[in-house]
């Protein structure tokens, strides 16, 4: 078992009063952390959440938020951070997967919370994040790298949610693999407007306790704040999606100056976004990250920008990727990675940890290939998945809740570019005989089903779709309809 020190407890102990939050005005030191995790773990181990419990947690960013990812791990517990966008059945459906001891949640998803654990077939508790009953302080112990830390849901091709098992170690090799890309400046403070549900926002969380410098912590991403952000709260790095940084343009100017990176993810960003921001002097690089790889797998230097414009750059140490296929530049295939920063496997209560990868690799199901300088670039996301907003929307998941109102046969769901989501869904829809549905109504039974995010945006009614010899619907030859 390789070990080392608990990360929040170190920087307690090496810097105390430097400032690991800030959140709405609010400021907390090192020292003052280390006190109300220490506290919030002995509460939890006191009322039976320890080690090996799985604790979910559901809500907006929030100090307290933050101050419960760092309790839940030094309680030994494993964090599962649910996404508040989804639906009640849908977090149903991943408490029964992980079967939590309790579910934290925050005032304003409560009726969300309890919706989702009356769902649920698993006896799991409600806690409120604001009513937390503190415990003797549990002191800092060393961190098991091979330990599980947190489990994150991830939709798969099949549009079933799979839970990616990410342990200390995972956490641990991402830091550290940003670290040697980006280096480290002590006067970091690096925003945190994506939600600390996903990975790339609970990366920040983790990444900024391990290096000892601030976490810039937002409840939501509001172009306005985050350009105040840039001045008021000085900060230096920030991660983005798409969609959001073509608000953020759009809102300013804004003093960029102190900007030493903005991360860019969710899939390929046209040209005349990386135009722009270079015209504002605002240094993106881009990205190409997974859940089961804890986030970064790849980035572009600002410099290459628009001189590799597509690509997501190079792999960070410590990571190694492959493009399956005849191995020539420029050759499309199925992109594979392996290192210290992979999940170890899919959370399933009833069959344990499944395995991630095949002979040493994960394999993405991301099609991507090299060119003759060894940068990346990613042809499809994940076969038909398609990223709206910086969120996975995978179409198999989308047909199944269209084909559960009682008017359609059948639907074919697809992406298609929007200059502000990045992708919308497009559905086509054959009709049972003598149904005569509404694309408004279609869209309200996505939503009583679905995460907004996931509603087609566009309906096509048509007699019949492409199919292959075998009878199933050929996706690429509807997405020219929509074109």
């Amino acid at each position: 078992m390789t070990t080392i020190p608990d990360w929040l407890g170190q920087r307690a102990r090496t810097t105390p009063e430097r400032i690991a939050l800030s959140y709405q005005g609010t400021s907390v030191t090192y020292g003052d952390l280390e006190q109300s995790v220490a506290a919030l773990a002995g509460g939890f181990v006191e009322r039976a959440h320890g080690v090996g419990t799985r604790i979910a947690l559901l809500g907006a960013n929030s100090l307290r938020y933050a101050e419960c990812v760092h309790a839940v791990s030094r309680a030994g517990a494993i964090l599962v951070p649910l996404n508040a966008r989804l639906t009640a059945a849908e977090i149903a459906f991943q408490i029964d997967d992980c079967q939590p001891t309790v579910l934290l949640v925050d005032p304003d998803s409560a009726e969300l919370a309890r919706d989702a654990v009356s769902a649920a077939q698993s006896s799991t508790r409600l806690e409120f994040l604001d009513r937390l009953e503190p415990g003797s302080p549990l002191l800092p112990r060393p961190v098991d790298l091979a330990a599980p830390h947190s489990i994150l849901y991830t939709s798969g091709t099949t549009g079933r949610p799979k839970g990616a098992v990410l342990t200390n170690g995972n956490h641990w090799w991402s830091a550290v693999a940003s670290a040697l890309n980006l280096g480290i400046d002590q006067h970091d403070r690096w925003l945190a407007t994506l939600p600390l549900f996903h990975v790339g926002g609970l990366s920040i969380l983790l990444r900024s306790t391990i290096y000892g410098t601030t976490a810039v912590i937002h409840r939501g991403f509001d172009p306005e704040a985050v350009g105040r952000a840039l001045t008021t709260e000085t900060v230096t790095i920030v991660s983005l999606v798409t969609a959001m940084l073509d608000r953020l343009l759009s809102s300013g100017p804004f003093d960029y100056s102190g900007l030493r990176a903005v991360l860019l993810g969710g899939g390929p960003a046209p040209r005349a976004l990386f135009e722009r921001a270079a015209a504002q002097s605002v240094p993106v690089i881009q990205t190409y990250g997974l859940t089961e790889a804890a986030s970064q797998v790849a980035t572009l230097a600002p410099e290459d920008a628009l001189r590799k414009l597509g690509s997501a750059g190079k792999p960070l140490m410590p990571t190694d990727l492959r493009i399956d296929g005849d191995g020539r530049a420029g050759s499309i295939g199925e992109i594979g990675v392996r290192g210290p920063t992979i999940s170890p496997g899919y959370w399933h209560s009833a069959r344990g940890v499944t395995s991630v990868t095949e002979d040493g690799w994960f394999h993405t199901g991301d099609l991507g290939y090299l060119d003759d300088d060894g940068y990346l670039y990613v042809v499809d996301r994940r076969d038909d998945m398609f990223v709206s907003g910086g969120e996975n929307v995978y179409p198999a998941e989308v047909e199944a809740a269209l084909v559960g109102h009682h008017a359609v046969a059948e639907a074919v769901v697809v992406g298609v570019p929007d200059r502000e989501w990045g992708a919308i869904g497009a559905a086509a829809i054959v009709l049972r005989p003598g149904a005569d549905p509404t694309s408004e109504e279609l869209a309200r039974h996505c939503r009583s089903v679905l995460a907004g995010y996931k509603v087609p945006r566009v309906f096509r009614f048509v007699p019949d779709v492409p199919r292959t010899a075998s009878g199933k619907p050929l996706r690429r030859d509807v997405r020219p309809w929509f074109a």
